[in-house]
């Protein structure tokens, strides 16, 4: 799966001298031991100061390919492109790393050409409190409706202006439909037979035909858009003016998304958090202000879909060789997998009070 250094003749610095040089006090002018370091799946991420620098790893799964050095440039380039609709003074700028004279060193974009190899690329950005974040507020408690609607106002005004989606709605019904089943696929492997998933997934299999026509309009009234993709409690900072960051930038099909949509995935989110009024609330004054309140059926069918795929995507962390945490994921897919069937149970409630 990792191509490490798979583009880069012999006399370049491999992945390893890469990291050496990213992870080093030394090269972000800070004192020793000052420099915080994560690993993701896609990236490793350097923070130090106010600073904060993402380097892609170069990686190919089934969804991206990152093996070469133009495929991560352009990624970055996307990156800085997106996040900077809902986070401008965030995302600040492309950085080229550049091998020279046998040492590495960080050339901001603007003072390229510049002697050297580049040998890789990064996304520099402005470091956020972290204390600020909404998951650490839902943590500790400290979020108020005042906070929950400016973030309302926030991605009101982001949708408002969103380009509507491309897609045809039958298109836009089809990927939906791949990806639940992806979800049926992955969950009923027989290693994770404890979850008791089939049953659960056979009601939201029928849920998504039942209201087929619903999800339909939605495509051919105009509301579905190009958005966030990834709209999590941990991406969203509560600023004076609510910030949003990390967006799903690599697949642009994956963004094309109903708002309700997005709303219902953050408010599964905050409430799995323990802040289940924060969803609802936020729902009602998005749909306030673009003129366009949310349909309880939809909400619930949106959230169950949802819950669904986090339950898959946590039972798929146990596929990886060598998973982190490993005793974390089976009761993660779980809490999730009864999400799912709290949200069925309401949209039943909901259709029979329609008959």
């Amino acid at each position: 799966m990792h191509n490490a250094g798979a583009e880069t003749p012999a006399d370049l610095p491999d992945i390893d001298g890469k990291l050496r040089f990213l992870r080093s006090h030394a090269t972000h002018g800070c004192e020793a031991g000052a420099v915080q370091w994560i690993e993701t799946h896609m990236s490793w991420v350097a923070i130090a100061g106010d600073r904060v620098l993402k380097m892609k790893k170069p990686v190919r799964f089934p969804f991206l390919d990152f093996t070469t050095l133009e495929a991560r440039e352009r990624n970055c380039r996307e990156e800085l492109r997106l996040n900077r609709r809902l986070a401008p003074d965030v995302y600040l700028r492309l950085v080229a790393l550049v091998w020279h004279d046998g040492a590495l060193r960080l050339v901001p974009e603007e003072r390229l050409p510049a002697p050297g190899t580049i040998v890789d690329w990064l996304v520099e950005m402005r470091r956020l409190p972290a204390r600020e974040m909404l998951d650490v507020r839902i943590a500790e408690g400290r979020v108020d409706p005042a906070d929950v609607d400016a973030l309302a106002a926030t991605l009101a005004a982001f949708y408002r202006r969103a380009p509507r989606t491309t897609m045809s709605a039958a298109g836009w019904l089809a990927r939906l439909r791949r990806e639940h089943d992806v979800t049926v696929r992955v969950l009923s492997m027989p290693g994770f037979a404890s979850l008791g998933a089939a049953r659960p997934l056979d009601r939201l299999s029928t849920a998504l035909d039942a209201h087929d026509d619903a999800l339909r309009r939605r495509v051919e009234e105009g509301h579905v858009v190009e958005g966030h993709g990834d709209l999590r409690p941990e991406h969203v900072c509560l600023l004076d003016r609510p910030i949003v960051i990390d967006c799903l930038e690599f697949d642009e099909e994956l963004r094309q998304v109903d708002p309700i949509d997005e709303l219902a995935f953050l408010g599964l989110e905050c409430a799995v958090a323990g802040a289940e009024w924060i969803g609802p609330r936020l729902l009602e004054k998005v749909g306030e202000a673009l003129d366009a309140p949310a349909p309880p059926p939809l909400v619930a069918l949106y959230t169950a879909n949802r819950a669904a795929l986090r339950a898959r995507l946590a039972a798929a962390h146990l596929l990886d060789d060598a998973p982190r945490t490993p005793q974390r994921w089976l009761p993660q897919a779980q809490r999730y997998l009864r999400r799912m069937a709290a949200a069925l149970d309401a949209l039943d409630t909901l259709d029979a009070g329609k008959t």
